[in-house]
């Protein structure tokens, strides 16, 4: 069946949806969004995302386009439309249309655009077996990282010269030479079993599976230490790994070519990859 998308109230053919010219997202990228995984027909870590999608639109002092109860509500009619079970649902909000001015408009309201697509969890396992590459790349973002901005060409730029490499993913590197994060990922490393990742800052978002893999690691007696770690740090580390909603723990084996632990998976991104499985099939139900 044709996909569907909701656009300010209304469950529409993904084809015919469509936002105004003027909207100040499509102009300024002057929006927030979320990614949310759905794993066996339910949403993971749902009030998570609720939580740092209202904490993005305060930080933008754009207002919220519903309640969460309606928005949940919405979120599940439109993914039950869609008759998915394993899916990534976005949800986009704007300040809302207006003639293309920089200053905020007045009384506008916010632009809400939410769509499902599927989304094949499974095939993590294998590259959670095998590990995968990454490449360094100069960090160009703003300054305000820890918004989940619509404002992502940094990202979209990073994300391609590693297609281009033949990589899965690009770390960037700060002038200092350290490693905030991924173009769409957390990054870790393990030092003489120790886990080290960037500590929260206006540098990296506040993942949701960053904070699920912290907690996990907590729970497992496993020493982690949040502190901004240097490239060539991370090349000399005996793991690495990146994480976010569609990366459940995946080993990085390769930096810039530079072989990591041998240039094979490590015990402790293994360990980590069954916890995140574990947490999501008791929220889910879902076993890939």
């Amino acid at each position: 069946m044709p996909r569907l998308a909701y656009v300010d109230g209304q469950i529409i053919p993904l084809a015919s949806a469509s936002v105004p010219v003027e909207d100040r997202g499509l102009q300024f990228a002057d929006s927030v969004y979320e990614v949310c995984a759905v794993l066996n027909g339910r949403l993971l870590d749902w009030p998570l995302h609720l939580a740092r999608l209202g904490r993005n639109l305060g930080e933008l002092s754009i207002a919220a386009p519903m309640a969460d109860a309606a928005l949940s509500l919405v979120a599940k009619r439109l993914i039950a439309a869609n008759r998915v079970t394993e899916a990534l649902l976005y949800i986009q909000v704007s300040r809302g249309t207006a003639k293309r001015d920089h200053g905020f408009p007045s009384a506008r309201a916010p632009t809400l655009v939410m769509t499902v697509r599927p989304f094949d969890f499974a095939q993590r396992v294998a590259q959670q077996s095998k590990g995968v590459a990454v490449i360094s790349v100069a960090d160009q973002r703003w300054g305000r990282c820890d918004i989940k901005t619509t404002g992502l060409l940094a990202n979209v730029l990073a994300k391609q010269e590693a297609r281009d490499a033949g990589a899965f993913e690009a770390w960037l590197v700060r002038d200092d030479g350290t490693v905030t994060e991924g173009g769409s990922t957390n990054t870790w490393i393990v030092d003489a079993g120790t886990i080290v990742t960037h500590p929260q800052s206006p540098h990296i978002l506040p993942g949701v599976m960053r904070a699920a893999v912290i907690e996990a690691a907590v729970a497992a007696g496993i020493p982690l230490v949040e502190r901004p770690f240097s490239l060539d740090e991370a090349r000399g580390a005996n793991e690495a790994f990146i994480t976010s909603t569609t990366v459940p723990v995946l080993p990085v084996i390769r930096i810039d070519g530079h072989a990591i632990g041998g240039g094979k998976p490590g015990s402790i991104a293994a360990l980590l990859a069954k916890a995140i499985w574990n947490r999501i099939a008791t929220q889910t139900g879902y076993r890939p």
